[in-house]
């Protein structure tokens, strides 16, 4: 089976091998975070021919028998070898209960290098955290960016390119099944979907309303880029006829953030230059797991599909995020890096004279020197001609590197 390159994150993890650093590879089921741990195998193998490499799939019926950290510890111990150079790597290690114990032991006796992969943020934000801080770096795999996209399906960039991007998104396997295979796709990504709410929400979280949880899905599809408040979940609940506080919705999304189905951006007050403890916005980590859940007439909300994907681009570039709250308006990213703010808005076509003012004005409220941009669906970008504010082409946009 043919393995694609994502040398972005294989670069960059590369950088901490051997450093006396466990790495934890984490994201969503099905993002490529597998084959990312298989490609550093081999490169490890090619750079020191004579490394002892220990690799567990806790996917493969195989490494079943692994079941605890204690199981772990003997599998691990007998496959040591105080000769070598030794390398550790786990596919899905939440898998083992109390793998964190393990972990910790060869760790701290820097017996080998630790590789593992995650499909869950509670279990590993806790635990590691708890018996590793200060010793283990997270770095987080999304699915594929639009350039890689490209690279998967060997595309040209093209607007037909785009539209089929934000339709289907960025799960690596939709290359092996062809975006021609449209039934395909969509029924693949609904069994990765029903896949990531059985293993990492139901049985991981010991969620009982199933029903509700999907539900509460389904609203957050319609309503990415939204915000999200108490109030409006209570309309819905009351809507949907369920008798539930909406703290307790808020902990079910939650349980979706830890399986990283969704992703929660915080508000953040430009002038008072502070983060809001309420009224958050969510984003989803794949655009065709959200367009599945919204269902058939997935065209109807290009604008809120754009902003996810700006979102989603910007995570990947490496920026912390939050959404800009001005006294009479809002940015839509407040993106935060190496101590350097960008601010971006996103709209669907500057159409007009009042949608130019508005998306434009908004930014030109904002009394500092960073850079602004506007992003829209518009084929050619403005001149820089709105107090510096630079308009750029989603196509544009998702095709920068930094």
């Amino acid at each position: 089976m043919e393995i694609k390159d994502r040398s972005t994150y294989t670069n960059h993890i590369l950088k901490y091998i051997d450093k006396g650093i466990m790495i934890a590879l984490t994201g969503q089921r099905r993002v490529g975070k597998s084959f990312i741990l298989a490609q550093l195998a081999d490169i490890i193998a090619i750079k020191n021919p004579e490394a002892n490499i220990i690799y567990i799939n806790k996917e493969k019926s195989k490494y079943s028998e692994i079941r605890d950290y204690n199981d772990l510890s003997k599998y691990v111990e007998e496959r040591l070898s105080p000769d070598k150079h030794n390398y550790l790597l786990i596919d899905e290690v939440q898998d083992i209960e109390g793998f964190e114990h393990t972990l910790r032991s060869l760790n701290a006796d820097e017996e080998c290098q630790i590789i593992v992969t995650g499909s869950n943020a509670k279990m590993l934000s806790s635990e590691l955290s708890t018996y590793l801080a200060g010793r283990y770096v997270d770095i987080h795999i999304n699915s594929l960016s639009y350039r890689e996209f490209l690279q998967f399906h060997n595309l040209e960039d093209s607007q037909e390119s785009l539209e089929s991007y934000l339709s289907v998104g960025g799960l690596p396997h939709l290359y092996r099944l062809g975006l021609d295979n449209e039934d395909m796709i969509w029924e693949y990504l609904q069994n990765i979907y029903n896949t990531i709410v059985l293993k990492d929400v139901v049985q991981r979280e010991n969620l009982r309303n199933v029903t509700l949880f999907e539900n509460l899905m389904k609203f957050l599809s319609d309503n990415a880029g939204q915000l999200v408040s108490a109030t409006s979940l209570s309309k819905y609940l009351k809507a949907q006829k369920v008798e539930l506080t909406p703290l307790t919705a808020i902990n079910y999304i939650k349980s979706a953030s830890n399986a990283y189905i969704v992703n929660k951006v915080p508000r953040y007050d430009i002038h008072g230059k502070k983060l809001l403890e309420s009224n958050d916005k969510y984003y989803f980590e794949d655009l065709g797991l959200r367009n599945l859940l919204v269902g058939s007439d997935r065209t109807k909300d290009i604008e809120k599909v754009m902003e996810n994907a700006v979102y989603l681009h910007l995570k990947q570039l490496g920026y912390k995020l939050s959404v800009g709250t001005l006294p009479n308006g809002e940015i839509d990213f407040v993106a935060e890096k190496n101590g350097k703010v960008v601010y971006y808005q996103v709209t669907y076509l500057l159409t007009d004279q009042a949608t130019i003012d508005r998306e434009f004005g908004n930014l030109a409220k904002i009394e500092d020197n960073y850079p602004k941009f506007v992003i829209s669906m518009d084929p050619l970008s403005r001149p820089k001609d709105y107090e510096g504010i630079t308009q750029l082409s989603l196509r544009q946009f998702l095709m920068t590197e930094k």
